[in-house]
């Protein structure tokens, strides 16, 4: 990485394909005997009922695990908020600027800004690298089909062509974004009450591919009445504060992530130490 002091490695890490993982797990449990209900909206949820936008769906136990589209629930808007994240993607890029970069392996990466970026080497020869561009619409509203904002693009591309200058050649492929759930605390919690038969489990602050396994583990544990290791784990049955209603949701975001940018700016142009904004940005957060 151009202008990098130093770095971490860590080999407790692992790249997944996602659209095969949720093809895999789909096809898993149908094997079991699921039945999955795709194209079918969930609009508010009641104990022993779902009501969708074809109808309602009646169950004993529900358990909501919607992460970043809790916010589309009658009721839950303030809940946890959706969180936009986005992606790029290179073309296969040739041997002579791998050589250059000197990334031979599949290694992840992943820098240390307050407004953080991560990438990987694609199994076809692509750098795809994400970060925060517009981190939250007004009203928490999500985005449609993936679609990607021009003004995240170029952000994303600046950031990528900072860290490898040899990349400046190469088009920019493809885009895309989706949402996070972020609780008040940005601290994930599993929950079930017996009486209402409701559960739910997220907040996984963008951690969903490690974390959502473990959840997924507890709340089977919850549902079905087992007193086990898993249910007496801290984050279960946690109290969770609710997101501030607009437009001081809104404000609050636009202001953390500005603060952390003007932060990286004020580090990247020599500061001795973390900026004092930073410390602003995380009180703002909850954290």
């Amino acid at each position: 990485m151009a202008g990098a002091l130093g770095g971490t490695f860590s080999p407790h890490c692992a790249r997944v394909h996602p659209a095969k993982l949720v093809a895999g797990i789909a096809a898993a449990v149908e094997r079991r005997g699921v039945r999955i209900l795709e194209r079918t909206r969930a609009q508010r949820i009641e104990p022993g009922v779902v009501t969708t936008d074809r109808g309602r769906v009646r169950a004993p136990r529900i358990l909501r695990c919607l992460e970043g589209y809790t916010a589309s629930i009658r009721g839950q808007r303030r809940t946890w908020l959706p969180m936009n994240s986005a992606m790029i993607v290179t073309e296969p890029l040739p041997d002579s600027v791998w050589d250059d970069i000197g990334w031979s392996g599949a290694e992840l990466l992943g820098d240390n800004a307050n407004a953080y970026c991560y990438a990987q080497r694609t199994a076809d020869g692509r750098i795809a690298l994400g970060g925060r561009g517009i981190p939250y619409r007004f009203g928490s509203r999500t985005d449609v089909d993936g679609q990607t904002q021009d003004w995240t693009v170029e952000s994303l591309t600046t950031i990528l062509h900072g860290m490898f200058p040899a990349v400046r050649p190469a088009r920019i492929d493809h885009a895309w974004c989706g949402v996070l759930g972020v609780p008040r605390d940005w601290c994930a919690s599993v929950s079930f009450d017996p009486s209402t038969g409701l559960g739910w489990a997220g907040g996984y602050v963008g951690s969903g591919l490690t974390t959502t396994h473990l959840a997924g583990r507890t709340l089977a544990d919850l549902a079905l009445g087992r007193d086990t290791d898993l249910t007496s784990l801290p984050w279960v049955n946690r109290s969770v504060r609710r997101w501030e209603p607009e437009p001081f949701r809104w404000l609050g975001v636009k202001a953390m992530y500005g603060l952390y940018r003007e932060a990286d700016r004020r580090e990247n142009k020599g500061l001795a130490g973390p900026s004092r904004l930073a410390r602003i940005g995380n009180v703002l957060t909850g954290r």
